[in-house]
């Protein structure tokens, strides 16, 4: 961990994240001002997200891994070093968006080239989270409740899942994830790239 001139404390993850959005920037030649122009983002938070003053809340990553053609997995496994076949339970990237109380386990291991990934998906009482659209379209999302209640809505079609109960879907559009409590919400992710 090391602290940032605005006095947060920022991790690994963190820091390398914030690399990686800049280089991926770099990459496509890309002012910021015209991938605040392309992904909807100011250009003072994109410079804050790159410079690891700010950590990017799950909404902004959605809206960047958009514009760059990823799902998070994949953005958040380019911050790692080389892909292993297993990664203990200890040692899976877990990153989490303190304003929203989502917190997210990376559970498979980290391999850009594959089209599938499991992800572990917690949420605390009350915790809501919306994204506009998927970070690829017409991705495809096995969603399994392993504890507590989950509402989901993708595109306009709301779903109340229950502990054991799972959703299959498609995602094109708009979607949101909401724990209505009392307690929090666990929750398997399959991502499957189109």
């Amino acid at each position: 961990m090391r602290e940032t001139a605005t006095g947060r404390t920022v991790d690994a993850v963190g820091t390398g994240l914030a690399a990686r959005l800049a280089e991926l920037r770099a990459e496509r030649g890309w002012s910021l001002d015209e991938l605040a122009d392309r992904s909807g983002i100011s250009r003072s938070t994109l410079s804050r997200a790159e410079r690891a003053e700010t950590s990017p809340t799950a909404a902004l990553l959605n809206r960047l891994c958009q514009v760059y053609g990823r799902t998070m997995s994949r953005l958040l496994s380019e911050v790692e070093s080389a892909p292993a076949p297993v990664v203990r339970a200890a040692e899976q990237q877990v990153w989490q968006d303190r304003p929203s109380g989502f917190v997210r386990r990376s559970v498979s291991p980290p391999h850009a080239g594959l089209r599938a990934e499991l992800v572990e998906g917690r949420l605390g009482a009350g915790a809501d989270i919306a994204y506009d659209r998927p970070p690829v379209p017409g991705l495809e999302q096995h969603l399994w409740v392993l504890d507590g209640v989950l509402e989901v809505t993708v595109q306009e079609s709301e779903y109340r899942l229950e502990a054991g109960d799972c959703l299959r879907a498609r995602v094109w559009g708009a979607a949101r994830f909401r724990c209505p409590g009392p307690g929090g919400v666990r929750y398997l992710l399959a991502v499957v790239l189109p």
